[in-house]
């Protein structure tokens, strides 16, 4: 054995041994070792609901595959019931739960509230323009609104709240009270056609006939006057 096959021999023990030494050793001491090795490797700490698996991270990440959608879903969609309700639905199409749902955020993060700031990621991955919500490919099924209030949600509904804050009342495109808002049967007086033949006079009653009496600051907050006012 010549002299630079030795010499070649030596520095490849010393480049196996370095391999298994130094993560070793960080793995020992933690961050005091590598700069930023917490960060990447201890990202931060779980949600109140996760906090059990501190420390495990097996649980839930597997070896350079990440996060599976198998592991969400053996704990938080066993039954397949769940899948079938209208507001989760959508799911079945989900492929990769952490693409909404981040963890270690902290411990008063709640995970089960989608960002829907992550949405418009998505849909840029693989475009070269920006790329805005569509909030009619999740909500569309469940719309009551009849296209009386236009197309652009976000000027009533937030994405943090489906609630509606400051809403003005009727619509300028709203055409008839009652395509909405249904009288209960308390009124056996038949309120809308009462109203409509006897008062008014005409076929169906006006938006501003209607507001001169139930006036409302949000979607679901009618205030009736009583019919006594009315007579």
């Amino acid at each position: 054995m010549n002299r630079t096959t030795i010499v070649y021999l030596i520095l490849a023990t010393l480049a196996v041994a370095a391999a298994i030494a130094v993560p070793l050793t960080i793995y020992r001491s933690g961050s005091t070792a590598l700069p930023q090795w917490a960060s990447s490797v201890r990202p931060g700490p779980l949600s109140n609901a996760h906090a059990f698996l501190e420390g495990k991270c097996e649980s839930c990440h597997t070896p350079n595959r990440g996060i599976k959608a198998e592991t969400c879903i053996a704990c938080h969609a066993s039954a397949p019931e769940l899948l079938m309700k209208p507001e989760t639905a959508f799911h079945v199409n989900v492929t990769e739960c952490a693409g909404c749902h981040v963890e270690h955020q902290g411990r008063d993060i709640r995970p089960v509230r989608m960002d829907h700031a992550v949405l418009e990621k998505i849909a840029q991955r693989g475009m070269n323009h920006p790329a805005g919500l569509d909030c009619q490919s999740c909500h569309a099924p469940r719309d009551t609104h009849k296209g009386f209030f236009g197309t652009d949600c976000a000027s009533c509904h937030l994405t943090s709240s489906w609630k509606i804050s400051g809403f003005l009342h009727p619509s300028p495109k709203s055409t008839e009270c009652s395509q909405c808002h249904k009288p209960p049967p308390s009124h056996n007086m038949m309120h809308f056609e009462m109203m409509d033949k006897t008062i008014t006079g005409e076929k169906s009653a006006r938006v501003e006939q209607c507001f001169a009496c139930h006036q409302t600051d949000s979607f679901n907050n009618i205030k009736g006057v009583g019919m006594v006012k009315v007579h």
